[in-house]
């Protein structure tokens, strides 16, 4: 069987230059985490897998470069690097940074999101 290679196109060609919106705290709030790790010049890595009580989870994680196929988007001078597959589940998302009374974290708000669970960590497509 053979490979089978397939060419992602660039963000602007999907339309794709919002594809996820991080908030103003939200920015704020992953710039700080990287000034105290001395991550300068690194970027988020978001992304969704399988897993979490609704289905698929999401992911967040530092990455000082995109990888092959990934979509690169850059906001408020922050990198976000998004893989193909995850792209398809993260059209629209905003991420927001939020204090509660249980504590404080990243929220994803998914306008695709058939479902969601309670800790707004999880989704079902």
């Amino acid at each position: 069987m053979e490979a089978t290679t397939v060419a992602v196109p660039k963000a602007a060609d999907l339309g794709m230059e919002n594809l996820i919106n991080l908030t103003e705290k939200a920015v704020e709030m992953v710039k700080d985490a990287m000034q105290r790790e001395g991550l300068a010049g690194y970027g988020i890595r978001i992304g969704v897998m399988g897993g979490g009580c609704s289905g698929f989870q999401y992911s967040m994680d530092f990455e000082n470069a995109p990888k092959d196929g990934d979509i690169t988007v850059e906001q408020d001078g922050l990198k976000l690097f998004v893989d193909a597959m995850s792209s398809m589940y993260l059209q629209g998302v905003t991420v927001d940074y939020v204090v509660g009374l249980q504590g404080a974290g990243f929220k994803f708000v998914n306008p695709n999101a058939k479902s969601t669970c309670g800790c707004g960590s999880s989704f079902q497509a």
